[in-house]
């Protein structure tokens, strides 16, 4: 899978952050439920780690679905990271 744009890879990484930051703070055991400017600064950390890896040079020879795919599941498995260091 080719995306002429970086900007659809952008974007899907943006849109997977927000649910991976979602669910984070969802699995919490807080009956108010997760505030929305937690979510996004949630969302936000975990997108600029993952875009420093999209873009460095160490991962520069995966091309389109391939980068992409390992982005997401760096993303994944910095959720859980976080989930298992705050709970």
């Amino acid at each position: 899978m080719y995306y002429k744009s970086k900007k659809v890879s952008l974007i899907i990484l943006a849109i997977t952050s927000l649910v991976g930051s979602r669910l984070l703070f969802a699995l919490f055991n807080d009956p108010e439920g997760p505030n929305l400017l937690v979510v996004a600064v949630g969302a936000a950390i975990i997108y600029f780690l993952s875009l420093g890896v999209y873009v460095s040079k160490s991962f520069s020879s995966l091309m389109g679905g391939k980068r992409l795919v390992l982005t997401i599941f760096i993303q994944i498995l910095v959720v859980t990271i976080l989930y298992f260091a705050l709970s």
